[in-house]
C-alpha cells in the first residue's frame, strides 16, 4: 500500500508533528482526520482573511474619524494588504512541506493578532503617520499569505475524488472572512467591547462627522481589530491541539520549483487571476468605489452608504465558491471555468457602464452588475481548483494550488493602484477582455473534445 501521496518515499519521522503514513487514495483513509484538518484550518483561514480584507472595511471611513487622506491615498492603502498577501503567499506555497500543517497553521493564526491589533491601536489617533497606514496595510497581507499555505496542506488529506468538495468548502467558507468583517465592522464599532477598566484600556470612542448633514456621533472603531483577538487566540489553540502533518516527497524548497517549468502552471495562474483576482481584487475596493461614484461626497443626503452594502460581493461571492465545489466535481472543472470567464467578462461590461451616474437612483443596476461578478468569479475560483488536482500529479498539485492563489492575491494590489491611477470604466472593460481570453484557454487546452488536458 502506498503510505504517501503518490508513492513518495516516506519523509523521515520529525517528531509528533508527523503523520507516519498516508494515503488518501487508500479505501480505508482516515476520513475523521481530514475533515477534522479541514474545519480546524477553514476556521483560521477565515479569520486570516477577515485580518487581510480589514483595511477594505475602514478606509471608507478613515476621513470621517479624523483622517485627511485622498482618495488616490485610501485606494493606495487598500492595495497594500493585496501586494503583501500576493508576495507572502509566494512563500506560504512551498512551506507545507517543510514546516507541516500543524506548525504551520499554529503560527500563521497567531502572526494574525500583529495586523488586528496594530489598527485598533492606529484608528484610535488620526494623526497616526500614513507611511505606519501602509506598513499596518503590508501587515494585513499576512492573512493573504496564509490561503497558500493551508489550501496545499488540506489537499494532502483528501483524495482527488473529493477535492472539489473540501477545496471548494474550504476556500468558500475562508472566502466569507471578507464579507464577515466587512459586515461586521459597522455593528460592533457601535458598543463598548469592555466595561469598567477593560473599557479604559481598549480605549475611547471616536467622534464620526457625516459629510452630507454635518452631523457628530461616537464610534469605537478599535472594535474591527480587537473583536477577533480572542478568536485568533482559539485558532492557534486548536490547531496546535488537534493539526497533525502529511509527510511528502519534498522536504528542500528548491524541490518544488519544477512547477514553473510547466505551462500548465502558468495557464491556470492566469484562469486562477481572472477568477479570484475578480474576487479579491473588487472586494477590496467594493466599499470606496460606491462611495465614489455613489457616495455622499456625490450626491449629498442621497448618497449611498458604502458601508451598507460592500460585503454584499463578498458573500454572494463566498457562497458560489461553496456551491460550485460540488457541481465542478460532478461535471468537470473546466467546463465550469468556461461559463466563470464568460460570465465575469459580461458582468464587468455591464458594471462598466453604470459608472457614470447622473444619481443615487442608478446605483441599483450597478449592484446587481457587481454582485453577478462576484457569483461568477466565485464560481471560477471553485472549479479552476477541481482542475489543478486533475491536471497536475498530487505533490505539484499542492504547488501549483498555492503558486497560483499567490498570484492573484495581487487582486487588490492590482485594482488598488488602477483606480488609484485610471477611472475605474478603462479598468472595468480591460478586465473584461482579460476573461474574455480565459475562455478562449480554457476552452483550449482544457474543455473541447481533444483537449490536451481534459479537467
Amino acid at each position: 500500500m502506498s503510505t504517501t501521496p503518490d508513492n513518495a518515499a516516506i519523509a523521515p519521522h520529525r517528531g509528533n508533528d508527523w503523520l507516519e503514513e498516508w494515503d488518501p487514495e487508500s479505501p480505508d483513509w482516515d476520513r475523521k482526520l481530514a475533515w477534522k484538518t479541514l474545519w480546524v484550518t477553514t476556521f483560521s483561514l477565515t479569520l486570516a482573511f477577515i485580518a487581510w480584507f480589514l483595511v477594505s472595511a475602514l478606509a471608507p471611513v478613515l476621513n470621517d474619524i479624523g483622517f485627511d487622506l485622498s482618495k488616490s491615498q485610501l485606494y493606495w492603502l487598500t492595495a497594500m494588504p493585496g501586494l503583501a498577501g500576493g508576495l507572502l503567499r509566494l512563500v506560504w506555497t512551498f512551506l507545507p512541506p517543510v514546516i507541516g500543517t500543524r506548525k504551520l497553521v499554529t503560527l500563521t493564526t497567531l502572526l494574525l493578532l500583529v495586523p488586528l491589533v496594530g489598527w485598533a491601536l492606529a484608528v484610535q489617533n488620526p494623526e497616526t503617520p500614513y507611511a505606519v497606514l501602509l506598513l499596518l496595510g503590508v501587515f494585513a497581507g499576512i492573512g493573504g499569505g496564509a490561503f497558500s499555505g493551508f489550501m496545499p496542506s488540506t489537499s494532502y488529506f483528501f483524495p482527488r475524488s473529493k477535492q472539489g468538495v473540501a477545496l471548494g468548502v474550504q476556500a468558500g467558507v475562508g472566502n466569507f472572512g471578507v464579507s464577515i468583517v466587512q459586515l461586521a465592522t459597522p455593528w460592533i464599532i457601535g458598543f463598548m467591547l469592555l466595561g469598567g477598566a477593560f473599557a479604559t484600556a481598549v480605549g475611547a470612542p471616536q467622534r464620526v462627522v457625516d459629510d452630507s448633514t454635518g452631523a457628530v456621533s461616537e464610534a469605537y472603531y478599535q472594535n474591527a481589530g480587537y473583536a477577533w483577538v480572542p478568536m485568533v487566540l482559539i485558532g492557534a489553540i486548536a490547531s496546535w491541539m488537534l493539526l497533525r502533518s502529511v509527510p511528502v516527497r519534498v522536504t528542500r524548497v528548491r524541490d518544488q520549483f519544477d512547477i514553473l517549468k510547466n505551462k500548465h502552471t502558468w495557464l491556470m495562474t492566469l484562469l486562477y487571476v481572472i477568477t479570484f483576482g475578480s474576487f479579491s481584487g473588487f472586494a477590496a475596493i467594493f466599499g470606496l468605489l460606491i462611495k465614489n461614484q455613489f457616495g455622499s461626497d456625490v450626491f449629498g443626503a442621497d448618497g449611498i452608504n458604502p458601508l451598507k452594502y460592500a460585503f454584499l460581493g463578498a458573500l454572494v461571492g463566498s457562497a458560489a465558491r461553496v456551491i460550485a465545489g460540488p457541481i465542478a466535481d460532478k461535471f468537470g472543472g473546466a467546463r465550469v471555468t468556461l461559463i466563470s470567464s464568460a460570465g465575469i467578462a459580461a458582468s464587468a461590461i455591464f458594471a462598466a457602464l453604470q459608472l457614470n451616474p447622473s444619481s443615487a437612483d442608478q446605483f441599483p443596476p450597478f449592484l446587481w452588475g457587481m454582485l453577478a461578478l462576484f457569483f461568477f468569479a466565485g464560481v471560477g475560483n471553485a472549479s479552476t481548483f477541481k482542475q489543478m488536482p486533475v491536471i497536475f500529479e498530487r505533490r505539484q498539485a499542492g504547488g501549483v494550488i498555492g503558486f497560483t492563489s499567490a498570484i492573484a492575491a495581487f487582486g487588490p494590489f492590482y485594482f488598488g493602484i488602477g483606480l488609484a491611477t485610471f477611472s475605474p470604466v478603462p479598468l472595468f472593460f480591460a478586465w473584461s477582455a482579460l476573461a474574455i481570453v480565459g475562455v478562449a484557454v480554457t476552452w483550449w487546452y482544457y474543455a473541447r473534445a481533444g483537449a490536451e488536458k481534459p479537467s
